[in-house]
């Protein structure tokens, strides 16, 4: 019964073992998940009720790794997102982790992926969508 069971439990393990992948998350896969869920999570704090008057005044924010002036306007939304913080407009937590998070995407792409990213492209007004 013991042998039964331990049959079971490793044939209920293989789809999971199969099915997951086992290549590494390189730098450039990190920054580009990264860069569309922070673009989802600034399009959704400014149709949140909650957060919808501090965000109004904020463009609207799309981040494109491969266009070279990414970097510009990642540094400018971050510092209105912190201009919003200081003058107590938005203090809640998601506004502070959007922050956070985009400053951590900031310091990757600069210091850490430096050499894995490509600009295949310098149009800011593609960014201002």
């Amino acid at each position: 019964m013991a042998i039964f069971k331990r049959v079971l439990f490793i044939s209920s393990l293989m789809p999971l073992i199969l099915s997951y992948p086992f290549y590494p998350p390189t730098c450039y896969t990190k920054v580009l998940s990264m860069a569309r869920d922070l673009t989802q999570w600034a399009a959704d704090l400014k149709r949140d009720p909650e957060t919808s008057t501090c965000m109004a005044r904020m463009p609207n924010l799309y981040i494109d790794v491969h266009n070279g002036c990414v970097m510009y306007k990642m540094s400018t939304y971050l510092q209105m997102v912190e201009s919003l913080r200081q003058r107590r407009c938005a203090y809640t937590r998601d506004v502070r982790k959007l922050g956070v998070t985009m400053r951590q995407l900031f310091i990757i792409m600069s210091e850490r992926c430096h050499g894995d990213l490509v600009f295949t492209g310098f149009d800011c007004s593609a960014l201002e969508r």
